[in-house]
């Protein structure tokens, strides 16, 4: 059996910018994706703190230690900036591979650089 686990995890950012008339999806500072594990057109759930919204995209690489969290096309309306968001991507593990899994959390502060990133994989989304 496979599982599906939380892989990766952007931990209180905020959103930057909101661009209604791109094609859709997520932009994010290039140096949050490789500290999260997260590559272009990956798949994220984001989960807006400050409204409740849930919702699906990809994500498309920002410029580098920019800070940039987009919300790009129809994910526009789900969130304003300055609004706090949580970033999502999952992986299918097999289950000898959840016994000692753990996934990548990175905390970032109120300009999105990363603040806390674990050593050893152990904290939880």
């Amino acid at each position: 059996m496979n599982r599906i686990l939380c892989k990766s995890k952007i931990h209180r950012a905020t959103i930057t910018e909101a661009n209604l008339n791109y094609e859709g999806s997520l932009t994010i500072d290039e140096g949050l994706m490789e500290a999260a594990n997260i590559i272009p057109y990956e798949q994220v759930s984001v989960v807006n703190i400050n409204n409740g919204e849930r919702f699906e995209t990809y994500v498309i690489t920002g410029a580098r230690g920019s800070g940039v969290i987009c919300l790009n096309g129809a994910a526009a309306r789900k969130g304003a900036v300055g609004d706090v968001i949580i970033i999502l991507s999952y992986g299918i593990f097999t289950e000898a591979e959840t016994t000692s899994y753990r996934p990548t959390v990175v905390h970032v502060d109120a300009k999105n650089k990363p603040s806390h990133i674990p050593v050893k994989k152990t904290e939880e989304c």
